[in-house]
């Protein structure tokens, strides 16, 4: 939540499907730092959504709700489950995003969207 504050000022809060999207303000200076092609146009921590623009939002909308389940089933450990899976995708010489799993499932979830058939979950981590 604290960095959907750098939205402001001139940037735009809104709640979607339950979900705080933020963007603007500060935000799109943060984004271009996530270390992805030239920066995200949005990224997913939690039940917040921060984007670089209003487009950027409702561009990657269903990829970030495929993250933003990820988040409620991982918990607090999302984040620091994200990060160390991306660093041994780099020690085993793989794309830290591309070949990431969270990122995959998050690709065929927006497949899925679009073509208006829903990707059925992944089962609980841990469940294996």
């Amino acid at each position: 939540m604290l960095l959907a504050l750098l939205a402001l000022p001139g940037g735009r809060w809104r709640r979607v499907d339950g979900v705080i999207e933020a963007s603007g303000g500060w935000l799109p200076r943060l984004l271009r730092l996530v270390p992805v092609g030239g920066g995200a146009a949005a990224m997913t921590l939690g039940h917040v959504v921060l984007g670089r623009d209003e487009a950027a939002l409702a561009g990657t909308r269903a990829h970030e709700r495929v993250h933003v389940r990820q988040a409620e089933r991982w918990g607090p450990l999302f984040v620091p489950a994200y990060l160390l899976i991306a660093a041994w995708l780099v020690v085993r010489r793989k794309h830290p995003y591309l070949d990431h799993p969270f990122e995959v499932e998050a690709r065929e979830g927006e497949r899925g969207a679009g073509s208006g058939e829903r990707a059925a979950p992944p089962p609980h981590p841990g469940s294996g």
